[in-house]
């Protein structure tokens, strides 16, 4: 026969709910979807598809820049090329690396814009990675593959909060409003982390210090995607306000 318990016990026990358990993967839809279209994608170059099969999928999804030349004349794939490379990988290392990166920079960033909004940034910090890929090399024959170039503007979006996040609602979402170029300038941490980005980059992509991959880095498309969602964050949310703003206090000792 069990014991009674007593009021003060009850009250404990009612007063305090079991702890909310987090998911591990707690990915945002429109992220999960990326990833599992590169992922896909993949699959099927490397296990699917024949040599020729392999061959025309890269010549009609990859980024080509001489064909933006005029000089091998007009095919439909010219308007898709720009956004389908994106989703095309060249390795297990590649993709590895750029999925591990989607998932930590792109769902705070999903979570803070809505998939909506998200979709339209990941394709416009990826048109503008190829962009200045080919101001680059306009007359480069090789494909260009990869979701780097819309994860380095993710990447600039995470420097524009101050890499600030909010988990209040069970998920992280960046927080605040889009600091002023002037203020994110000033925070020691985000100038380290961008700074050591684009070193890494310049390194990996002219010395060919990479992953054991086939192929160079496109440290230029890397700077570009960066550089679009640094600069062009505040277009792509809905809920950017212009508010006086002033350096966190956990932020104020860190001047560059």
């Amino acid at each position: 026969m069990s014991e009674p318990t007593s009021p003060a016990e009850t009250e404990q026990t009612e007063e305090s709910p079991p702890p909310r358990r987090e998911p591990v993967f707690n990915l945002p839809p429109v992220v999960l979807a990326v990833i599992g279209i590169c992922v896909a994608v993949f699959l099927l170059q490397q296990y699917v598809l024949t040599e020729d099969q392999q061959i025309t999928l890269l010549t009609d999804g990859a980024f080509i820049p001489v064909l933006y030349t005029g000089q091998y004349g007009f095919d439909w794939f010219l308007f898709t090329r720009p956004f389908t490379y994106a989703f095309m990988h060249g390795g297990l290392a590649h993709i590895a690396i750029n999925m591990v990166a989607l998932a930590a920079f792109g769902s705070p960033l999903a979570n803070r814009l809505g998939w909506f909004w998200f979709a339209l940034f990941f394709a416009a910090t990826g048109l503008a990675a190829v962009v200045l890929f080919w101001a680059v090399h306009p007359y480069g024959e090789a494909p260009l593959v990869g979701a780097s170039g819309a994860i380095s503007g993710m990447m600039g979006a995470a420097a524009r909060f101050g890499f600030r996040t909010d988990r209040s609602s069970g998920r992280a979402a960046f927080a605040g409003p889009v600091l002023p170029i002037a203020i994110v300038l000033r925070m020691r941490g985000v100038v380290n982390f961008l700074g050591a980005w684009m070193i890494i980059n310049l390194v990996t992509g002219l010395y060919g210090l990479g992953l054991g991959e086939p192929g160079q880095i496109a440290w230029e498309a890397h700077i570009g995607g960066l550089v679009a969602g640094f600069f062009g964050l505040r277009w792509f949310d809905p809920r950017w306000q212009a508010p006086e703003w002033e350096i966190p206090e956990d932020q104020s000792d860190q001047h560059t």
